[in-house]
């Protein structure tokens, strides 16, 4: 089976990791900007980190958290995915609350934190799951622009048994130039998934986790089943 990744995923990721019988192949959809940002004091809010590249551009923009609980000003962080979670902590930082979701992680919010004031640092694409709805219960909000997205809109002739999403600006980038007929389609997520079914009906193979480590597992899963 020919699988396509919509982004570069390394040698060790897929090593032991992937069916052998599988035949990867990569196609960068996206490309990510980091913006220059002037710090300023974090004070007392709480920080959502929703991907990876939000996080990188946090720490790389000189922001550093305060997270004594005992000492104000401290500063809570809540994310969506075990990576991005995993990102906080290779800076050393813990993390208050991780959902797997965007989705999630707003119902958290709402239902568990909704006396706290929020800061979103996130791309430039961002989605709007937690603007649409945070303010509207009396939350406070902010997005922090803090990388920015650009979809690549590639267009590629061969043709591949399967093909894998990882965000919603990457289905959009991939989709604008190729068909998603005709072959498996895998997401990391339920967010991708929906993007995903704006643009077809054919069946999606969603990870249960936001993890590379749930999405191959899924890959491997279906590959077996259909050649059971």
């Amino acid at each position: 089976m020919t699988i396509l990744f919509t982004k570069k995923i390394s040698a060790k990721a897929l090593e032991n990791a992937l069916n052998k019988e599988i035949e990867p192949h990569f196609l960068d959809v996206l490309h990510f900007k980091i913006r220059t940002l002037k710090p300023f004091p974090l004070g007392n809010k709480s920080l959502i980190f929703s991907s990876v590249n939000g996080v990188e551009a946090f720490f790389k923009n000189q922001f550093s958290p305060k997270e004594n609980f005992a000492i104000k000003p401290y500063n809570k962080i809540y994310c969506v995915g075990k990576k991005t979670k995993l990102k906080v902590k290779s800076y050393g930082f813990g993390v208050f609350k991780t959902k797997k979701s965007a989705k999630d992680l707003r119902d958290f919010i709402l239902e568990k934190s909704s006396g706290e004031d929020f800061l979103h640092f996130c791309g430039n694409l961002g989605l709007d799951i937690f603007d649409k709805n945070l303010p509207l219960q009396n939350v406070k909000y902010k997005k922090i622009v803090s990388y920015e997205t650009n979809l690549l809109y590639p267009k590629i002739e061969q043709k591949f048994d399967a093909i894998v999403f990882f965000s919603p600006s990457g289905v959009r980038s991939f989709a604008k130039h190729n068909s998603l007929e005709n072959c498996t389609l895998f997401s990391i997520g339920e967010t991708t998934s929906a993007e995903i079914k704006k643009l077809t009906q054919q069946e999606i193979n969603t990870s249960k986790e936001q993890s590379l480590k749930s999405l191959l597992l899924l890959i491997n899963n279906k590959f077996e089943a259909n050649n059971a």
